[in-house]
């Protein structure tokens, strides 16, 4: 794999020799110096026999063994010899050639990794820490809630909830708002059962087993949207009991948006009035569909409990982190009065990290709502331009309406998967088009793609795989289908 840096245990010793090419230790400022592409060759490798031709099997608890820096214990003279220190400006060195190049591949996950964060740099020296209630000061001083209920009422805005009518925090990933969302739902009917599309993020399944739910897979549409008349006949099946219900504000793998105000109406029409909590998981697209013309709202005057989006996804975020926004009213049930902390708390986590809402605060304030109006008019406009090169190429796609996900087949090759870091599901594959994907990358990406699928199947007895069952017969171009 190009660029990686984790084929093989590499101690720090090695990776100094390594970095200076001599087999000796840099100077800290040499190592420092803009990098040059490493290569997978360059590092010493323990092979795995399961990546061995491009077979690669995930078993719990031994394969990140095979791809680590070893730790150390300093030796006696380091504090006057300056090595160790040298040593690790070495390893820091290459693995930043590693992040350099893997970036430059970077497709199949939805990160925006186009952001320049400098001026924070001067915060980095603090341990900032958000401990507890954002709105309730704690007594541990070094913390950045000012900052973090900004961002909270920013998203009120948007999602038009007022001030004193809303409750929420800025979490440590998509995830914990899922997590929260739900725990909320659950809170206000201990007795509901969870409803969820089977193209759901793994994470609502996860807080359904955490939790002890009862949960209920609805079928879907080819697009990956919520079927409701499944929907229904689930509802009426379980009609004694409240219904809390996660709606899709854009599918992990086709990037599927639900019909929020379809949701609604089934629930109503189906005798749950007053008998249903809603969670809105919008980890990407939540930001993003406000932006598009077409696209319904995602709104708290309509009848939801909660809205969810991540931090590090669209909006550009380094760290992993989200937004988790609720009504005040459902919020009581959760918090608690915790003495250490001189606050209350209704977070999942205790610590969460402070930086985060100065990160969001900063973009937030840089680029306003016309500048993610742009960024998204970017995406989609770049997205249909990949969608209809890979069609021209003769190779089947699929693009949801109010998305930016492009869905096709899988490549042959797991190398080339592994390569352009593609997010996979059977016989597809998926690119996710964000702000710091552009055409130059895209084409970048069709021309290898379409080198290689000439080596892949040129003989005529390896055929594309048929993804008429995943994309639907119009989307797909294998021989059988192809017009």
């Amino acid at each position: 794999m190009v660029g990686s840096v984790g084929n093989g245990t590499l101690d720090l010793a090695g990776a100094a020799s390594l970095a200076n090419g001599n087999g000796k230790a840099p100077h800290p400022e040499q190592a420092a110096e803009e990098p040059v592409p490493a290569t997978a060759e360059a590092l010493p490798m323990e092979v795995d026999p399961d990546m061995v031709e491009g077979k690669r099997e995930v078993v719990m608890g031994r394969n990140m063994h095979t791809a680590c820096f070893a730790v150390k214990e300093p030796d006696a003279d380091d504090e006057e010899t300056g090595e160790r220190e040298a040593t690790m400006a070495s390893v820091l060195a290459l693995y930043r050639r590693s992040l350099v190049e893997r970036t430059k591949h970077h497709l199949g996950y939805p990160y925006n990794l186009d952001f320049d964060y400098g001026a924070l740099a001067q915060l980095q020296h603090f341990s900032i820490n958000n401990l507890g209630d954002p709105f309730i000061e704690s007594n541990y001083g070094v913390h950045s809630r000012q900052f973090e209920v900004g961002v909270l009422d920013w998203f009120a805005r948007l999602w038009e909830l007022e001030k004193d009518e809303y409750w929420g925090y800025i979490t440590n990933c998509g995830t914990e708002g899922n997590l929260h969302g739900i725990l909320v739902g659950r809170e206000v009917f201990p007795e509901g059962i969870l409803y969820a599309s089977r193209e759901s993020h793994y994470s609502i399944f996860k807080a359904a087993r955490m939790y002890r739910m009862e949960c209920v897979k609805v079928d879907t549409h080819i697009s990956g949207e919520i079927d409701c008349s499944d929907f229904e006949r689930k509802l009426m099946q379980n009609k004694d009991k409240p219904a809390i219900i996660n709606v899709n504000i854009g599918t992990t793998v086709k990037g599927a948006v639900d019909d929020l105000d379809l949701v609604i109406k089934t629930l109503e029409e189906s005798g749950f009035r007053d008998r249903f909590y809603i969670h809105c998981d919008g980890a990407l697209f939540g930001l993003m569909i406000p932006f598009v013309k077409k696209a319904a709202k995602v709104t708290f005057k309509k009848p939801i409990g909660s809205v969810s989006v991540s931090g590090h996804k669209f909006v550009g975020c380094p760290m992993p982190c989200g937004v988790q926004i609720t009504r005040l009213e459902h919020i009581n049930a959760l918090s608690s009065n915790v003495e250490y902390l001189a606050s209350r708390d209704a977070t999942i986590m205790g610590s969460r990290n402070g930086h985060a809402p100065i990160f969001l605060w900063y973009t937030l304030n840089r680029k306003g709502y016309r500048g993610f109006q742009k960024e998204v008019q970017k995406c989609l406009r770049n997205a249909h331009y990949l969608k209809d090169r890979l069609n021209a190429a003769g190779i089947g796609a699929m693009l949801n309406e109010l998305s930016s996900t492009v869905v096709f087949e899988r490549p042959k090759d797991e190398e080339f998967v592994r390569r352009w870091q593609l997010a996979c599901e059977g016989n597809i594959a998926h690119v996710v088009v964000m702000p710091s994907v552009n055409i130059d990358k895209l084409d970048y990406f069709l021309r290898e793609l379409v080198e290689k699928r000439a080596v892949w199947y040129k003989d005529g007895i390896c055929q594309p795989p048929c993804i008429a069952r995943d994309v639907g017969q119009e989307s797909c171009f294998c021989s059988l289908h192809k017009k």
